[in-house]
C-alpha cells in the first residue's frame, strides 16, 4: 500500500515540477505556488494584493506567512550554494527528500 501511495505522490511531484498550473493539487497549493513564483522571480513587484489569491483558497494568514519564509530561505540557500559551490545531492538523495517532504510535508 506504500509503494503505491509512493508512486500516486511520484507522479503528482513530476506534474507539479512540469507545470504546477495544470497539475492535480489542490486550489490552496496552486494559489500558494504562484504567489511564491513571483515572489522568487519578481520580488519588487510583489504587493500585498497578491496575497489575496491564497486567502481566496482558503490558506491561512500563518501558512502564508510560513510559505513565505520557506521560499525566501530557500533563496538564500541557493543563492548561496551557487556562490560557494555546495555538493549536491544524485537523484536518489533528491528523491529520498522527496519522500521525507511528501510524508511530513509543508501545511497549508
Amino acid at each position: 500500500m506504500a509503494l503505491k501511495k509512493e508512486k500516486k505522490n511520484d507522479k503528482v511531484v513530476e506534474a507539479v515540477l512540469n507545470d504546477w498550473r495544470t497539475a492535480p493539487i489542490d486550489a490552496k497549493l496552486r494559489a500558494t505556488l504562484g504567489f511564491l513564483e513571483k515572489l522568487t522571480l519578481q520580488p519588487g513587484e510583489v504587493r500585498p494584493a497578491d496575497v489575496e489569491p491564497m486567502r481566496t483558497a482558503g490558506v491561512s494568514d500563518a501558512a502564508i506567512e510560513d510559505a513565505i519564509h520557506a521560499c525566501v530561505l530557500f533563496n538564500v540557500y541557493d543563492r548561496m550554494a551557487d556562490s560557494l559551490n555546495f555538493h549536491l545531492p544524485d537523484a536518489a538523495g533528491y528523491a529520498a527528500s522527496g519522500r521525507s517532504l511528501m510524508q511530513r510535508g509543508y501545511k497549508l
